[in-house]
């Protein structure tokens, strides 16, 4: 039977449901679900989330989450190095071993101690140098047994850890280990070449970032171990900037031919040389002379680089750990 066919006495059809019965005098809209209930006397839009909360928390939407703006809180004070590394109050100095003299050796010497201590703050750094007859490692290396007691050192306790002023082996150095090899030696090499106009500062994967070269030849000091270590450098630096590169040894003019010829075959037609040295245990008209040989640019040694002081930094806390596990 249809609507219309209903009889008179028939009951009504009952109305159909709604999720909220409006309330008495409201608009029929006044009944549908709303997010968050409307302030007394807003508008109907004002119970909406806002994504942006309102700066007072009175307004609209204030009671939202607000969402991390993502900015990293930054490191207070001075020391920011990522290679920083805290030390007990009496820990064994730190000696910087120093090939060469001079004046440019001393002031480097310098620089890297002050920026070394930036990074192992509280230690105490000495300088040595393996040249010359005054202020020898020799001396930098004497107890100080007054320092030792004030401290209450154990007598077979090390007073002193040497690290080398090296990027590599040195056959007339036979000390501790050198710097390298690490990415902060291949960081730096970057730097170096970017400083004269030889590759670009940022790294863009997939792309040649080289704007005056298209194969670096990274040259180390004498001796064979002195390539082994500078090879795993110039892996990493290859990897920066996505070029072909080669180790070789500095005097050794047959490393420096198969290098070449491997740059050669892998492409490279503008070379150029990033020397793997800090500075003080070569002579740099050694490099002025190959740089001539070749007819191919050279880059400045490590030199003072920020690096070069973090490393330093680091080699001193690795030989801390294995003191500490040596001891127990």
């Amino acid at each position: 039977m249809s609507v219309t066919d209903q009889s008179p006495d028939a009951a009504p059809f009952p109305p159909l449901p709604r999720r909220f019965t409006p309330a008495s005098g409201s608009s029929p809209e006044s009944g549908l679900p709303r997010r968050f209930p409307a302030a007394s006397g807003s508008s109907q839009e004002s119970g909406l989330p806002r994504r942006s909360p309102g700066g007072s928390d009175n307004e609209p939407g204030a009671s939202l989450p607000r969402r991390n703006s993502g900015a990293r809180p930054r490191r207070v004070g001075r020391h920011r190095s990522l290679h920083r590394i805290s030390v007990a109050s009496d820990a064994p100095a730190l000696v910087l071993a120093v090939p060469g003299r001079g004046e440019s050796a001393a002031d480097l010497a310098r620089h890297v101690a002050a920026t070394a201590a930036e990074s192992c703050p509280g230690v105490d750094i000495k300088i040595g140098y393996l040249n010359g007859i005054t202020e020898t490692l020799a001396e930098a290396l004497a107890p100080d047994p007054s320092h030792s007691q004030a401290n209450g050192r154990l007598d077979h306790a090390p007073h002193a850890v040497v690290v080398p002023l090296l990027a590599g082996p040195h056959p007339a150095v036979d000390l501790a280990a050198a710097l390298g090899p690490h990415p902060l030696l291949a960081s730096a090499l970057h730097d170096r070449l970017y400083e004269v106009g030889l590759a670009r500062a940022n790294r863009a994967r997939g792309l040649n970032i080289t704007a005056g070269a298209t194969g670096i030849l990274v040259v180390a000091d004498r001796g064979p171990q002195a390539i082994g270590d500078a090879g795993v450098t110039t892996v990493l630096l290859a990897s920066r900037l996505a070029i072909p590169a080669a180790p070789a040894s500095l005097g050794d003019p047959a490393s420096i031919d198969a290098a070449v010829q491997r740059l050669r075959e892998a492409g490279a037609t503008h070379l150029a040389i990033a020397p793997c040295v800090i500075g003080p245990e070569t002579d740099p008209e050694e490099f002025a002379a190959l740089s001539a040989a070749l007819g191919a640019p050279c880059s400045a040694p490590l030199g003072g680089h920020p690096a070069v002081a973090q490393l330093v930094a680091v080699r001193y806390g690795e030989a801390l750990a294995r003191i500490a596990v040596a001891s127990h």
